[in-house]
């Protein structure tokens, strides 16, 4: 690949890079004796730094967001084309890309009727818990306004989705956060919180104990990402959705399923909730919506609840007094209308479903050969190993070696994930997201890196 940047240029943009930017996740410390990594150019699942050198990356973009790959020029030229026409004008009205995209998305969502746009996943989730606490004040008596969440899952950034997150590292030092949000077990089966037969039933119903204990008439709302995903990419055991839809509907709790991840094919679904039949209140999404090509995330409700904010049109308060500023744009809705439809056009689901048992089948046989590889779950191109100090007590093992690992697979030219900074002692996830386009040299080269790395680096 041949870059257009003089090597004089170069220089020059990672200079600015290292004397101006605050990146994210990142200790800046390390930037006074080394230069920050500066990615110019991508195509397909390859990318290309600063230096000229190339890497396949294995985590679609590092949070799980280029669902199609890098240098899609559609849905480049698909975006220019709606800037040119009609940048932006404030949700309140409508605008072509914006309607047309929300039908096509809920043709996949059956059961869903409303899409509220907004600019990012955290945002989505907020727009949920507003809209519960809103419910609860005109049809409840604002009882039912508290939302429980599960340990290990993430909803956010923003101080009320952290105020729901079951991962305590990403939340230490910025509480105290509002009150309301109430955390359930999760449901990770290889860390049992109980030695019985039928696990799944029994992590749901924990979910009714903690629901007993603060009162089923103070609880609004439950959200859940279908496959956990940065708590270590966690499959739900067998039992598990259906007992929690069953418990939702009992006590006329919203449930609310959290697809900033799992959305847009990263399953091998259009949506990962679609692999349980689940029957939500509200999903939301962000991050595949538009393979990173544009800013854009929805929240997407029911009929039902959609009638709850124009039944009483005489209340001036009574309809859902929001708005996302860049929810108005309409490069978002138009990036995805094309990503969409090359999804579909390129059977992206189809071979997301048959790659991820690659990724699997591969991992599995990695599991055989390295004791320090305790577990192997995922759901499509959505995939994590475990990593123990001892198989028989499952040990985890330390967080230092683990990024080892991730260090080794980029020294070697591969970009993988892992749980980090997020669970106290538990930070020992390789996390595996590459793009629905992946090939299966792609999945193998990934994984013979991993086979490399965890010889190298933890024995």
């Amino acid at each position: 690949m041949t870059l257009d940047l003089t090597q004089n240029d170069i220089s020059e943009v990672v200079a600015a890079d290292r004397a101006h930017v605050w990146h994210h996740l990142s200790q800046h410390k390390q930037y006074e004796t080394s230069d920050p990594r500066v990615f110019v150019e991508g195509k397909g699942m390859r990318l290309w730094d600063a230096t000229g050198k190339e890497y396949l990356d294995a985590v679609s973009g590092g949070v799980w967001t280029v669902n199609v790959g890098y240098g899609r020029e559609s849905i480049a030229n698909a975006v220019r084309d709606q800037l040119v026409r009609l940048n932006y004008f404030a949700g309140a009205a409508g605008n072509v890309p914006a309607a047309v995209f929300a039908e096509r998305l809920l043709e996949k969502m059956p059961g869903m009727s409303r899409v509220y746009y907004s600019n990012s996943g955290s945002e989505a989730n907020e727009k949920v818990y507003k809209m519960v606490r809103q419910i609860a004040a005109r049809h409840h008596g604002g009882r039912k306004w508290k939302i429980l969440y599960r340990d290990r899952d993430y909803h956010g950034t923003t101080i009320a989705t952290l105020a729901s997150c079951g991962q305590d590292q990403r939340a230490e030092q910025y509480g105290p956060f509002p009150d309301g949000f109430v955390r359930v077990p999760h449901c990770l089966e290889y860390r049992a919180q109980w030695d019985v037969e039928d696990y799944g039933r029994r992590a749901a119903d924990a979910i009714e104990e903690v629901i007993l204990r603060e009162g089923p008439d103070s609880i609004g709302a439950i959200v859940l990402e279908p496959v956990t995903a940065g708590g270590g990419v966690i499959t739900p055991p067998e039992g598990y959705w259906p007992r929690v839809q069953e418990i939702c509907r009992k006590y006329d709790i919203l449930l609310h399923i959290d697809e900033v991840v799992c959305g847009l094919g990263r399953t091998g679904t259009w949506f990962g909730y679609q692999h349980y039949g689940i029957e939500p209140d509200f999903v939301t999404m962000a991050k595949g919506v538009a393979s990173g090509y544009a800013a854009i995330s929805c929240t997407v409700t029911t009929d039902r609840v959609f009638e709850m904010f124009k039944d009483d049109a005489s209340d001036p308060l009574g309809y859902f007094r929001d708005i996302s500023t860049f929810g108005g744009c309409t490069a978002g809705p138009a990036a995805a209308l094309e990503n969409m439809r090359i999804i579909e056009d390129e059977g992206l689901l189809e071979n997301c479903t048959a790659m991820g048992e690659r990724v699997l089948s591969n991992l599995r046989d990695l599991q055989d050969r390295h004791p320090v590889i305790g577990d192997v779950r995922g759901k499509g191109l959505f995939c994590g190993a475990e990593l123990v100090a001892d198989r028989r007590t499952k040990e985890p093992l330390e967080e230092k070696q683990v990024q080892a690992v991730v260090a080794d697979c980029m020294a070697q030219g591969v970009i993988i994930g892992a749980t980090n900074r997020s669970l106290p002692g538990l930070n020992n996830t390789l996390c595996l997201s590459p793009a629905l386009i992946a090939t299966p040299d792609d999945i193998d080269r990934i994984t013979d890196a991993i086979d490399g790395a965890l010889s190298r680096v933890a024995g």
